[in-house]
């Protein structure tokens, strides 16, 4: 089993963590597989050691796998979670009052983006 992290808005707009999980199914020797999930592309992104993004929303749906260092992220209503590197987040909040990322670890961190459909 994976474990995801979406964030998401409400009717409101107010932004909301939820732990999610993915299933695995077996698969033999070489282990075991989710079922396939439908893609748009992929983005690698580096930010800079002093990354603090104000609220904002995602841009698209999107999973974000962090790499490594360290990262705060902030609702709309005010409750903080950090993730580190192999953490993976399922962002949903394209509409609302968004939320704040920045980085905890002053590194240069990278990520990888993989946008879905809507």
């Amino acid at each position: 089993m994976f474990s995801v992290t979406k964030v998401y808005s409400d009717v409101n707009g107010d932004s909301h963590f939820e732990d999610i999980s993915i299933d695995l199914k077996e698969a033999g020797t070489i282990g075991r597989l989710s079922d396939t999930y439908p893609a748009n592309g992929v983005i690698f992104r580096e930010v800079e050691p002093t990354y603090d993004f104000d609220f904002h929303t995602a841009p698209q749906k999107q999973y974000i796998i962090l790499i490594d260092g360290e990262i705060e992220i902030e609702t709309s209503l005010g409750v903080k979670r950090n993730f580190k590197g192999g953490d993976i987040l399922l962002m949903e909040d394209t509409k609302g009052k968004g939320h704040r990322t920045r980085n905890v670890t002053p590194i240069k961190r990278k990520s990888i983006f993989i946008t879905l459909p809507e």
